[in-house]
């Protein structure tokens, strides 16, 4: 964290000297990106964070949406300095320039690969800011809006959404075979299939 801290400082991520802190804590490295980012937005002024979120969301649903873009990104081959130009002509003029930082700064350790997940647990560290619970549910094949709904209602009732609006998001994987998988803050509830088939193959290697 605290070479990542310093090359934060260098690119000019922070100006301001108050002391921030991020609402979770993300222990992997690209938690630790993305919480540097947090914090460096949050100390310019909350106005600099919201508009680091929204510049952060458009430019991963560019990467989602734009085979070019995509295929850029995941390019180990490219040189740093043909990774440097491309990135500037990428970010849209007007971004806040702490995005062009962060990616930069994950460009020059070779790990701009990993902007997607940099970004997922930045939107983490956002939804837990603004008092958001960000509730993932994996499905084999994606949930129609029935049955979002349906989850939606069943978890306002209870204590989980005390004080907070959840956030939902369908994510399909198909390795789940059936059923659910669902994370909510620090907690996982695993209705897969995938999850019985394992219980069950266990049960057996320790039967043998």
């Amino acid at each position: 964290m605290a070479s990542i801290a310093r090359q934060v400082i260098r690119r000019g991520y922070a100006t301001a000297q108050s002391t921030v802190k991020a609402p979770i804590q993300l222990n992997s490295l690209t938690g630790t990106y993305a919480t540097s980012t947090y914090l460096a937005a949050l100390k310019k002024s909350p106005k600099d964070l919201e508009q680091l979120a929204k510049d952060i969301e458009t430019f991963d649903k560019k990467i989602k949406e734009d085979a070019k873009v995509a295929q850029f990104i995941d390019n180990p081959t490219l040189t740093a300095a043909e990774r440097a130009k491309a990135l500037t002509g990428l970010v849209p003029s007007g971004s806040s320039p702490i995005l062009l930082n962060l990616l930069t700064v994950l460009s020059e350790n070779g790990r701009l690969a990993s902007a997607p997940r940099v970004f997922a647990d930045f939107g983490s560290l956002i939804a837990a800011y603004r008092g958001e619970l960000e509730v993932v549910v994996t499905s084999a094949e994606p949930l129609d809006g029935k049955a979002m709904a349906r989850l939606e209602k069943a978890l306002k009732g209870t204590s989980v959404s005390d004080g907070k609006t959840l956030k939902f998001t369908n994510r399909v994987n198909p390795s789940i075979v059936g059923g659910l998988l669902i994370d909510f803050g620090d907690k996982t509830i695993d209705l897969s299939a995938s999850s019985k088939v394992n219980r069950f193959n266990a049960a057996l290697t320790q039967g043998v």
